[in-house]
């Protein structure tokens, strides 16, 4: 066999990522917030690119409905699941009889749901103003600018100033900070001392008990016991009573009256001002129910960016160009500004499709509440919106629903499974979670319940769950053990 050179033609297909495209799936994955902020930037490079208050078709109106139960079930446990979806329309969740959940002008009253407002019309009214008050820096500023005369203090003070976190705590190491600022250890700790003295009371303390300790000396309650409880506060933490009376040499009634005083304290100075407001949550999609039964989910229009591509002003400058970099420069914006809004305007639709299979195969949440959360993967949704599932992923990734339950982020309603007694169903572990809350919160002071006897009592509600797995659970419920909480109730 002879080695030999030729040339061969072949034609193959294969997936290219192109810019565009990968721009495309960075849009499908903002949140609203960013993606306000990527469309302003467009806009602003772009010439051909302009704000509208039209829709992202114009005419169109994105929106979708979803059929519901017939008539809500009655009291079921919660492994067993209501139901299917019927397709029939019925009355709407919030008028159905029999139904436990009752909707005030508060919100839902059962423990599974989150609060939130009981329709939302074009002017959510979910989202308050947030006034802006003085901020701490400001505040502190203004004390030390009084407090402090020499120009060698008022700089360590300033200095400080910068460092303090949000509880308004300095870091615990410091020493780095003072050698940049050559300054000596005595005029370094007389500032710190001097700063802990200024408004809030607690402000520029290094560490909790520090900070607890400067209100209480503000107060003339810093006695010996008062530091040695302070001294121990992990014990306190535990409701280690004994131990604690026993360092601080004190009887039972006065450890009450001192852990009732420490209570009583600020355990961050700063919260009371006002850092940087907090961008408040803008859900994506609204669910409301309709007057003959079903669902109606409609994208929100605040969220949506209203950008249009400028036709005349394209056709008024083509006329007047001569050189070829400027045409090329006025086709690609031309392309770029026509890819963004069909771009944006195929990244609502895949949410909204995405949202309505969401809502109709966990239909039963939105009506009974958290006890009827089905098991779900994103394989599932991608199956029956005939999507991949990493781009479900990306849609549902920062996206929140308002729904009148409250607002929930579309990632919520994805929960594993854990099986049932019989074998016959499977059951949310968002369901099985909130079921563990209910049992700890419902439990009697005098016969706490441990993990075994929680996995007793959902064994014969039909829940097939392991110990290990209830302390998981109830580990990421921050509740305490059944010692810690046996020694809390006690006090």
């Amino acid at each position: 066999m002879s080695l030999t050179q030729r040339l061969d033609v072949r034609q193959t297909q294969s997936l290219v990522m192109t810019p565009q495209l990968q721009q495309a799936i960075k849009l499908l994955q903002m949140s609203n917030q960013d993606l306000a902020a990527f469309v302003a930037e467009e806009v602003e490079n772009n010439p051909l690119l302009e704000r509208g208050e039209a829709a992202l078709v114009e005419g169109e109106e994105l929106g979708s409905f979803i059929p519901t139960e017939a008539e809500p079930p009655p009291a079921t446990p919660v492994n067993e699941q209501p139901q299917p979806l019927s397709g029939d329309v019925a009355t709407p969740p919030a008028e159905a009889a029999g139904s436990e959940d009752v909707w005030d002008n508060d919100g839902y009253t059962d423990s599974g749901a989150r609060q939130g407002p009981q329709d939302f019309d074009d002017e959510f009214s979910a989202i308050n103003n947030v006034a802006a008050g003085p901020s701490l820096r400001d505040h502190l500023l203004e004390q030390i600018h009084i407090d402090f005369a020499d120009p060698a203090e008022l700089m360590i003070a300033t200095a400080l100033l910068e460092m303090l976190d949000d509880n308004g705590y300095l870091p615990s190491e410091l020493d780095l900070v003072r050698a940049q600022l050559g300054a000596t250890p005595e005029l370094f700790a007389t500032v710190i001392q001097r700063l802990q003295r200024l408004d809030p009371a607690g402000i520029f303390a290094r560490s909790l008990p520090e900070c607890l300790m400067i209100q209480l000396r503000e107060r003339n309650r810093l006695d010996p016991a008062m530091q040695s409880l302070l001294a121990h506060l992990p014990l306190v933490a535990k409701g280690e009573r004994q131990q604690l009376m026993k360092l601080c040499g004190v009887d039972a009634e006065d450890l009450a009256d001192m852990l009732k005083e420490i209570r009583a304290l600020n355990p961050k100075p700063a919260a009371s001002f006002t850092a940087d407001v907090a961008q408040p949550v803008l859900p994506d999609v609204l669910l409301r129910p309709k007057p003959g039964g079903g669902w109606q989910l409609d994208l929100n229009s605040e969220t949506l960016p209203r950008v249009l591509v400028n036709e005349r002003y394209h056709a008024e400058i083509q006329k007047g160009l001569r050189q070829k970099s400027d045409k090329d420069y006025v086709s690609e914006r031309w392309q770029q500004a026509n890819w963004l809004v069909k771009a944006l305007h195929q990244r609502a639709q895949t949410i909204l499709k995405v949202a309505t299979e969401i809502v109709r195969q966990q239909d039963a949440f939105f009506v009974h509440g958290v006890q009827f959360l089905k098991p779900l993967v994103l394989r599932d949704i991608a199956a029956a919106v005939e999507m991949h599932e990493s781009t479900v992923s990306r849609v549902t990734q920062h996206k929140y629903i308002a729904t009148p339950r409250g607002l929930f982020e579309l990632k919520y309603f994805f929960t594993s499974a854990i099986g049932t007694t019989g074998g016959a169903h499977q059951v949310s572990s968002e369901a099985v979670r909130d079921r563990i809350r209910a049992l700890i919160e419902a439990e009697d002071p005098k016969k706490v319940l441990a993990d075994d006897d929680i996995a007793d009592l959902l064994r014969r509600e039909g829940i097939d769950v392991a110990r290990r797995t209830v302390a998981k659970y109830r580990e990421g419920l921050h509740l305490p053990t059944s010692a810690v909480r046996r020694r809390l109730k006690r006090m």
